[in-house]
């Protein structure tokens, strides 16, 4: 039994997806294989590497990433990324899929050739940070000889790359939306404008699901809103608490096996 995760993108609102793995542990489920877009591929490389829900948590509070992003001074974005380099490389020692201990796909949206493209494999925080990369406000990474922006434009439901691989394939979406959230100012509509095309492109991809979660609790949540980390883990968590009667149900039908894990100390971390 081979189970399959898809974690979406969300901004902030993907630290949800630490409370929902979390919870699932709990319920005797871990993910044998994670495709993450965007904040769904940061929080799956860091959970992928061995660090457990609680400590990823810790990690979004006390780096407070953003202050690692500075000017792009370029017409293509307000923000780099490059400075995040030092960040990841100090919680994704190896800079390489390969030394994951969950296999990872990290989804991205070429924009030379207007598709997706699936990172598996070779260097890790390119991709990543690619995935992440939110059009406008951060300057597009360049790898590989190609352009990338945030992988979630185009797929923020990345299924596509656990079909025929997994028997059971759990979707995580933390990106919806307030539809009596006040349209008042230039950030909001381009927020909701985003978020529009973003739902958009989960619909179909949802019924590929044997199980999605998305939290309704996060509708109150936007996508910057990282000083309230605490609060979106929580939600995220008993969220998917509150599903136990669903998720019980999926473990008959697939014949999920009760797992035991150990928890591992972070100091033990590569």
């Amino acid at each position: 039994m081979k189970i399959g995760m898809a974690l979406s993108g969300g901004g902030a609102r993907g630290i949800a997806h630490l409370g929902v793995l979390k919870a699932l542990k709990e319920q005797g489920i871990e993910p044998d294989m994670i495709s993450g877009v965007s904040a769904g591929a940061i929080t799956g490389a860091l959970y992928a590497v061995g660090y457990q829900p609680d400590e990823v948590l810790e990690i979004f509070i006390t780096t407070k990433m953003f202050r690692f992003l500075r000017p792009a001074m370029s017409k293509m974005g307000l923000l780099k990324m490059e400075k995040t380099d030092e960040l990841y490389l100090k919680y994704l020692t190896g800079n390489s899929f390969e030394k994951l201990k969950i296999p990872l796909i990290v989804s991205a949206t070429n924009l030379n050739e207007g598709e997706t493209v699936y990172f598996s494999q070779g260097e890790l925080i390119k991709p990543v940070q690619a995935s992440s990369c939110i059009p406008v406000l951060f300057e597009p990474i360049r790898f590989n000889g190609c352009t990338y922006v945030d992988g979630g434009i185009l797929n923020n439901l990345p299924v596509e790359p656990l079909l025929d691989v997994c028997d059971c394939i759990i979707g995580v979406h933390s990106n919806p939306y307030d539809t009596q959230q006040p349209l008042n100012s230039m950030r909001t509509v381009m927020e909701r404008t985003l978020l529009l095309a973003v739902q958009y492109n989960v619909k179909e991809r949802i019924k590929c699901c044997d199980l999605f979660i998305e939290p309704a609790g996060l509708k109150r949540f936007t996508t910057f809103d990282i000083a309230k980390a605490r609060e979106i883990f929580e939600i995220g968590y008993q969220h998917t608490m509150e599903m136990a009667p669903q998720i019980e149900e999926l473990k008959k039908v697939k014949n999920i096996p009760e797992r035991v894990v150990q928890e591992v100390d972070i100091s033990e971390k590569p």
